[in-house]
């Protein structure tokens, strides 16, 4: 127990400002919020105005943009994939893709799709399906003997709507 850790148990526990209540308690008539105008009224927020001068949230200029379009990718480097195989989490003579990256602990987001990238060496002969692949990671595993194939969730939806043109192009024709 030093000096610097003593507290004032009463200052802790003092009353609330009871403002409103007559004359003589100091606080009364207008509450201490002076005489009419909008700031003595209730429910009236008027921060950030600077008396009519350009306030600053409107001389700074805009800032940034954000693109709803963007495409998320999780990442796994083939350091990752390679320290996974040494461990038994994955078994190479079977597809690898996002789902068994998950259940071997690779994937820790949930994002539309998955990047491989060529960060590491990777010694053994994989054959992965994933959204996207970074030049050296795709020699690297060709290097090593494996495959690779990609998909992505853009060309399913112009497959499906190319399968359902085709569909109603048939049924004009007969």
């Amino acid at each position: 127990m030093r000096l610097n850790n003593l507290k004032n148990n009463e200052a802790s526990r003092s009353n609330r400002k009871r403002v409103g209540r007559g004359i003589g308690s100091g606080t009364g008539k207008t509450a201490g919020k002076g005489h009419k105008g909008q700031k003595s009224r209730s429910g009236v927020s008027i921060k950030g105005f600077e008396g009519g001068q350009m306030p600053l949230y409107r001389r700074l200029p805009k800032h940034g943009f954000k693109n709803y379009f963007r495409k998320s990718y999780e990442i796994v480097n083939l350091s990752d994939l390679q320290t996974a195989i040494d461990l038994g989490k994955l078994n190479i003579k079977k597809l690898i893709n996002k789902s068994v990256l998950k259940e071997a602990g690779l994937l820790s987001k949930e994002k539309n799709d998955l990047k491989l990238l060529g960060k590491g060496k990777l010694k053994s002969s994989v054959n992965i399906e994933l959204s996207a692949i970074s030049k050296t990671a795709k020699d690297a595993i060709k290097k090593s003997g494996g495959t690779v194939s990609l998909i992505s969730r853009a060309n399913v939806i112009v497959d499906e709507k190319s399968k359902k043109n085709n569909k109603e192009t048939d049924i004009e024709s007969k």
